[in-house]
């Protein structure tokens, strides 16, 4: 059995971990482009966590322009066995309040020209997605966040818009229409890259406003969403130290760590070399290039 390694993604409002024991600043190169930033790793009661902010320091990149694949790219070349991801997310039931944490458990994709694989230049790979988000992790991130003060809503489908701009009111009433219960423009295609590298994905989405479905005289405000992102930010960071002090001291296997034994199509002997190069950290287990290995 292996240790824990806890990735964490701060969406909006998160961009530091908060106090870790023996925290290192890194640079990590990824094959895939320039991640959002620098990865900060350290621990926290004696847990490995390792931290990058979505959106980069002083939050400069929009949904659009986060290099989705870096990031997953450089966290696990880092080494990581389960990504954390923290999402700021608009409501759209009345039941999920501001300020409330939703433990999400369903996406719908409605993003549009964003990298969604890693794979398809010369290696083809189809990974099962039918539940997006790792059950046992989620279950472990929404009894830390119980246990931080947060109210937290288990289970729940998030619609990932492209954004930047929000939702138009009839948009936020299709949503609604679909059983959809929160909004974002950051959990896709996140889910799906953490899938195809073999890291099962949680994902808590701190609602910081009610979507423009609510009131016909009122539309989502930049202002107030900012006010309920600082307290939310301060909640989000004590769910990390007691994530640390709830996760089992060794980690047991989970399904997703060996996803892609099942999901790559095109036989390993026609990989062209390039293309298992750049899939040295997602898919080395398999392509024995890995950096000690006797390939």
């Amino acid at each position: 059995m292996a240790q824990w390694h806890i990735g964490v993604i701060g969406g909006s409002g998160l961009y530091a971990p908060g106090a870790l024991d023996e925290a290192q600043e890194i640079p990590v190169n990824s094959a895939f482009g320039e991640p959002s930033g620098p990865v900060t790793t350290g621990l926290l009661g004696g847990v490995r966590f390792t931290f990058i902010a979505r959106h980069g320091a002083g939050h400069r990149l929009s949904p659009s322009h986060v290099n989705f694949r870096a990031n997953i790219d450089v966290l696990k070349r880092c080494g990581v066995t389960d990504v954390l991801a923290i999402s700021a997310i608009g409501s759209l039931q009345e039941k999920m309040k501001p300020g409330e944490f939703v433990a999400v458990d369903q996406l719908i994709d409605r993003t549009t020209g964003r990298e969604r694989s890693f794979f398809g230049d010369g290696i083809v790979a189809h990974v099962p997605l039918a539940d997006p988000v790792c059950p046992r992790f989620s279950d472990l991130a929404t009894n830390a966040a119980k246990a931080a003060g947060a109210k937290v809503h288990k289970g729940g489908t998030y619609v990932a818009i492209e954004g930047p701009q929000f939702s138009t009111r009839a948009e936020s009433n299709l949503y609604r229409s679909w059983k959809a219960d929160v909004i974002g423009m950051t959990a896709m295609p996140e889910a799906r890259l953490a899938r195809e590298a073999e890291l099962p994905y949680a994902l808590l989405g701190m609602v910081t406003d009610y979507d423009c479905w609510r009131d016909e005289n009122d539309d989502v405000d930049v202002t107030d969403i900012l006010k309920v992102m600082k307290a939310n930010a301060d909640l989000a960071r004590s769910t990390l130290a007691e994530l640390a002090s709830l996760i089992p001291e060794e980690r047991e296997p989970s399904p997703i760590d060996t996803v892609l034994d099942s999901s790559i199509i095109t036989a390993r002997e026609d990989w062209p070399v390039q293309a298992a190069a750049r899939l040295d950290a997602v898919a080395g287990r398999l392509a024995k290039i890995v950096p000690g290995s006797d390939a």
